[in-house]
């Protein structure tokens, strides 16, 4: 068996580790989630968690994938060992010790980026405080990929930790070989025909136009169009979202600077008082998900399926409160620093 079969059938088991929802299967997939697993495997090497959790609602998973190839995956003008460090310290920033756990060992693998590489110093600034920070160690060019990554990160560590365990390998697994494990499943999410083409997989989704806030992508045509075409099809597939929780959630967000709640939920209640009762469930689940996702508990899903029972509404709407924090996030972090 290959390291890269072996790989394949340690993360297909993981799959079944997903909370909440039910992936759907590599061999039941069709329509656009089997075009987004097809493209997510030979591209990637691997259907990872974090894309399969989304599959329940297809155009959400295309919205993951095409975020995820345009922003980290493809070769630009930034070296994929500086992005991965970028992810790296974002997913730290949001506590999301599975990406870190991921993105860190992915590192190792890579070589390291040679001094004067565009964007080298572009996680050192990250894990600055932000009064520390200053202008982005990176030029307007190279803004599309590493705020890309930036963008994805903070959207998949929030979808991430409301699905999923806090690392990708076993609990049962000896300590040992948790960074041997981690490694080797690093090697393998490589592509396996070379280096990917920029914008090829546009087509999964329609084409959008790029939201004024993220504006910073327009000098990178396949990044602009990823964001693009992602931010549409999330924000379509909830359309179902009440008015009333989109403007308390676009209003909360308006306000937050970023710092995450602690351990209290204490927080949450008064926000959703002025609703009507039964918009509750989505609206505290929604508000979990954007700046809290690890205080969402089994009883904020299972009172949000009392009015939405299937798999989809619930990666509609988290996916939808995960990319309104992650737009808001990295415009704040464009517009202070970006110069």
């Amino acid at each position: 068996m290959t390291t890269r079969t072996l790989v394949r059938a340690v993360l297909r088991g993981s799959l079944r580790d997903i909370h909440h929802v039910k992936a759907v299967a590599r061999s039941r997939a069709g329509g656009l989630a089997a075009a987004v697993y097809e493209r997510a495997e030979r591209e990637f090497g691997v259907i990872a968690p974090p894309l399969a959790l989304h599959s329940a609602s297809p155009g959400p998973l295309a919205a993951s994938w095409l975020l995820l190839r345009e922003s980290l995956l493809v070769d630009g003008r930034v070296d994929r060992a500086v992005k991965e460090a970028v992810a790296t310290e974002v997913s730290r920033a949001n506590s999301c010790s599975y990406c870190v756990d991921v993105h860190q060992a992915t590192v190792e693998t890579l070589p390291p980026a040679a001094p004067g590489t565009p964007g080298e110093r572009a996680a050192a600034w990250l894990a600055a405080t932000p009064a520390d920070r200053g202008p982005a160690p990176f030029t307007a060019d190279e803004a599309p990929e590493l705020l890309g990554v930036v963008l994805t990160f903070h959207y998949l560590n929030r979808m991430v930790g409301v699905f999923l365990d806090d690392s990708p390998v076993p609990e049962r697994a000896p300590a040992g070989l948790r960074g041997p494990i981690l490694r080797t499943v690093a090697r393998a999410m490589r592509p396996v025909d070379g280096p990917l083409t920029p914008g090829a997989c546009l087509d999964l989704l329609p084409a959008a136009p790029l939201p004024p806030e993220l504006s910073w992508a327009s000098p990178n045509p396949a990044v602009a169009q990823a964001l693009a075409r992602a931010h549409a099809a999330v924000d379509a597939a909830a359309h179902w979202v009440p008015a009333s929780v989109r403007d308390l959630l676009t209003g909360h967000l308006d306000g937050w600077d970023g710092t995450p709640p602690g351990i209290s939920r204490s927080w949450l209640y008064p926000e959703v008082l002025g609703l009507p009762a039964a918009q509750h469930p989505v609206a505290r689940l929604a508000l979990l998900t954007a700046v809290a996702p690890h205080q969402v508990a089994p009883a904020d899903i299972t009172a949000f399926r009392v009015h939405h029972p299937g798999d989809r509404h619930l990666v509609d709407l988290t996916s939808w409160a995960s990319m309104r924090a992650a737009t808001a996030l990295t415009t704040r972090l464009a517009a202070a620093h970006l110069v």
